[in-house]
């Protein structure tokens, strides 16, 4: 069965980075795009970054350009979300989503406070 499972949240100071991590399984992984979606307390859950099978094309909202990387190795089946010059509005449960067939992973918590 497809199994998603994030890493690498926790507590950083605002202007610190993370790279969040996403290991994929149960499916042929170099055929699917991946997206890496938040949800903020209190709001809906948002599209944070994109990538497609190939890496060839990604796409990012407007909030996190310039200074989030979503990046993707197809050998070892994970997707990443390097995340640098956070900010408190970053603060969010991480989600990672395969769209074709609508799977997510549990979320991984990313808090950006002093």
């Amino acid at each position: 069965q497809v199994q998603l499972v994030e890493s690498g949240g926790g507590l950083v100071q605002p202007g610190g980075s993370l790279r969040l991590s996403c290991a994929a399984s149960g499916f042929p992984f170099r055929y699917y795009g991946m997206s890496w979606y938040r949800q903020a307390p209190g709001k809906e859950r948002e599209l944070v970054a994109s990538v497609s099978n190939t890496a060839g094309t990604t796409n990012y909202a407007d909030s996190v350009k310039g200074r989030f990387t979503i990046s993707r190795d197809n050998l070892k089946s994970m997707v990443y979300l390097q995340m640098n010059r956070l900010k408190p509005e970053d603060t969010a449960v991480y989600y990672c989503y395969r769209p074709l067939g609508g799977y997510w992973g549990q979320g991984t918590l990313v808090t950006v406070s002093s």
